[in-house]
């Protein structure tokens, strides 16, 4: 910590003599001309920009020599994009964007060369917290589950653990402010341990990253992107305020941020709280209710030849562990079980640029304390004390992670980019309960990577890497499964191949060809107790070996004017693929599972369809399908594999410019859950449903105050249903009814 404090004063005290680069300029339609204010211009590698006046001008100060992507968007026009030369002193510049029907595109964070997705070799999923909103999410598990190909394994609406295309767990790694976020994620029990409070957007790569990020991404990467700071020389401040009418939830948080030419500083707080949730069948479930305060801060410095910025994260949940559906209250505070669970994050991350160069490197510390509340049960001749009453957690882990992620932008040889790096972990597991789930262990990683992208003239793209990592897991204790101490280490090189290919002009195609792997976890391989969160007896396996994977993907984009089109198709290998199934045996009245192999595969895809006719621009029609199938090599079928769905979605956006109304919106959303019969041999097929959510929008002007305000309701004809993905279907228990929610968000 302390070191990091030092970097940064050293880092804010040099370069003021310097030259002070500008880059200023005037942006105007491309069909008549005329200057268009409020149009977004920004340089995502600096993490720098600004907007344009009211006479379609900008200015942008203390900007690196060199050359660097820029991307220029507005509503309503056609994101812009292109590599611009920062010549020392002032550059002027002149730019023109073409009217469209099709939203604004992003630039992708979580690819190293950072791309609009139309310029990506690799088909990533972007989606703002904004929009996922919209849709009336209690959590943000749930809110991303909206995106193609990602569902949630769930207990109750508090827990969720992210799914992408079948792969959950410690095969999705999930990256928050730009750091890997460690906290268990083995367990099915707990959910992301993030609150979408202060989260901008999030990114998913759909498949093998682990030439990017390493062990644990073979199944994917959810890259949550933290909300910028403010413009420079500006101060924005803002309240947001919630309510769910089927938890009686209430959320709110508030932010400030202010940025001066060089200095930047952020603080963000939330609370939210929720009673148990009612199912369609008018029921309680009994201590599905949870409690979560979230704080982010985060300070920043920029000149001309650096950027560097500190941010930490704390959140503080109380999660319920339901069981079944019993008194009916609407009490707050959970019941045992429970959990406790604190979550640290401290990140920093800084860019150094040379003429034609760049070093970037990100350090990230993270505390996960993790405590489980149950209920004890003494022996007859054992009283009852005051001292028992107040007993602590049964289980109690503490589980810290230091990371750090080093990569060099060499200067490009004519279309060719390339980056190098180096990543890794030291993490250290603690146990200090009654009960032990894992033993104390360290685990240390680190990755060597080179990738590279190639340019060509007629914007297609070639995209290829090399990467080496090794692994080793060591206890710090004997183990009775063993016996002895465990000490592992798991080594892999892994390679990854993408093209685009601009068949038509408004056709594009992506073939990407990646391996991944996966060193097995500490509970795969040492768990030899009760498991209370998942009440099963669960026995590890110390001789597993590590996940390899081989995946195929395919794309195909078709867009115009008004009709966007996309075929996603993957094949997806998995050599040694590791799961727990019954044995057959009881140990203290709970059935006992073990940890095993087998090779498997997994195949499936996503389909959309996006209307908007000339010349009803406002009107929207959006349609799309997913599905995936998990088999074993014995021909039987993986379990939590997400049933097929179909959702279609109409919408109307108006271009409303009043003095007092805004971007209003309004749709409805039909979500089809087909019946999922493909299980596993010790797992329940789950029945199909309909649910149907309907919201509008808008920002409100009161007194020159913008106020955007949110309504929606998801399953509005209030359907028992239950998913095939809920922990609790074993009992018969339904998932979350009709719910109505109210969200007003006041920018100050």
């Amino acid at each position: 910590m302390k070191h990091i404090f030092i970097f940064l004063f050293i880092a804010m005290t040099i370069n003021y003599g310097f030259a002070q680069n500008k880059i200023t300029g005037t942006i105007s339609n491309a069909e008549n001309g005329t200057p268009l204010p409020e149009v977004s211009v920004y340089f995502p590698e600096l993490e720098k920009g600004t907007a344009t006046n009211s006479e379609g001008k900008f200015e942008i100060s203390e900007i690196p020599s060199g050359s660097f992507e820029m991307v220029i968007s507005s509503m309503g026009f056609r994101t812009f994009e292109k590599k611009v030369t920062i010549a020392p002193g002032t550059n002027t510049l002149e730019f023109q964007l073409t009217p469209t029907a099709i939203e604004m595109e992003e630039v992708i964070v979580s690819t190293p060369f950072h791309k609009l997705q139309s310029e990506n070799v690799m088909k990533v999923e972007r989606a703002s917290m904004k929009e996922l909103k919209t849709n009336g999410a209690l959590t943000l598990t749930e809110g991303i589950s909206s995106l193609a190909g990602v569902e949630s394994v769930s207990t109750g609406v508090g827990i969720g653990k992210p799914v992408i295309r079948g792969l959950s767990s410690n095969r999705v790694l999930v990256y928050a402010q730009g750091v890997r976020l460690e906290n268990q994620q083995y367990g099915a029990e707990h959910g992301l341990g993030i609150n979408d409070a202060g989260v901008e957007s999030v990114e998913v790569i759909k498949g093998p990253a682990s030439l990017l990020y390493g062990s644990d991404a073979m199944g994917g990467v959810l890259y949550f992107n933290p909300e910028k700071f403010a413009e420079s020389n500006s101060t924005e401040g803002d309240v947001n305020l919630n309510y769910f009418t089927n938890t009686q939830g209430l959320g709110a948080n508030a932010g400030i941020r202010t940025s001066g030419e060089k200095i930047k500083f952020l603080l963000r707080g939330s609370h939210v709280s929720h009673i148990d949730y009612k199912t369609g069948n008018n029921e309680r479930l009994t201590n599905s209710r949870f409690n979560e305060y979230d704080l982010k801060t985060g300070l920043g410095y920029q000149s001309n030849t650096m950027k560097t910025e500190l941010r930490y994260n704390f959140n503080s949940s109380e999660l319920g562990i339901p069981e079944e559906i019993g008194e009916q209250t609407r009490e707050r505070s959970p019941v045992l079980p429970y959990q406790q669970i604190d979550n640290h994050i401290l990140s920093s991350k800084t860019g150094i640029y040379f003429k034609n160069s760049s070093l970037n490197f990100s350090l990230g510390y993270i505390m996960n304390i993790r405590k489980e509340f149950e209920d004890h049960e003494h022996e007859e001749e054992e009283p009852v004390t005051e001292e028992h009453e107040e007993e602590g957690p049964a289980l109690h882990m503490n589980l810290s992670t230091f990371s750090y992620n080093v990569e060099y932008h060499l200067p490009e040889w004519g279309s060719l980019e390339t980056i190098v790096g180096v990543q890794g972990m030291h993490q250290n597991n603690e146990n200090f309960g009654e009960e032990v789930l894992i033993p104390n262990a360290t685990t240390d990683d680190i990755g060597f990577l080179a990738t590279s992208h190639v340019h060509f003239a007629n914007e297609s793209g070639l995209q290829l890497g090399l990467r080496y990592d090794h692994r080793n897991i060591r206890s710090k204790e004997s183990l009775e499964i063993l016996p002895g101490i465990l000490d592992r280490s798991f080594n892999s090189f892994n390679v990854a191949l993408g093209y685009k290919l601009e068949l038509l002009k408004k056709l594009t195609a992506r073939i990407n060809l990646a391996t991944g792997f996966r060193a097995p976890n500490l509970a795969e391989l040492t768990s030899d107790g009760t498991h209370e969160g998942t009440n099963r007896y669960e026995i590890g396996n110390p001789d597993l070996t590590q996940e390899k994977n081989f995946q195929t993907d395919l794309s195909l984009e078709y867009n115009n004017k008004h009709i966007e089109f996309f075929v996603n198709g993957f094949y997806n290998s998995i050599n040694d693929y590791i799961f727990i199934q019954p044995n057959g045996e009881v140990i203290d009245e709970v059935d006992v599972f073990v940890y095993t192999q087998e090779n498997a595969n997994l195949f499936g895809g996503e389909i959309g369809f996006h209307l908007h006719p000339h010349p009803l621009d406002w009107l929207h029609y959006e349609s799309s399908f997913e599905t995936v199938i998990g088999k074993r090599s014995n021909d039987q079928y993986l379990p939590l594999i997400p049933a097929n769905k179909l959702t279609n979605t109409i919408r109307v956006e108006g271009n409303n410019k009043s003095d007092w109304l805004e971007a209003e919106y309004a749709f409805v959303a039909l979500r089809s859950v087909f019946d999922q019969s493909k299980v596993d041999q010790f797992e329940s097929t789950t029945n199909g449903y309909n649910l149907v959510d309907i919201g509008l929008g808008g920002d409100i002007k009161l007194n020159k105050i913008p106020i955007q305000v949110r309504l929606s309701a998801n399953n509005i004809f209030d359907k028992a249903y239950i998913s095939h993905l809920s922990r609790l279907k074993t009992d018969g228990i339904a998932n979350i009814g009709r719910n109505i929610s109210l969200a007003v968000s006041i920018l100050l």
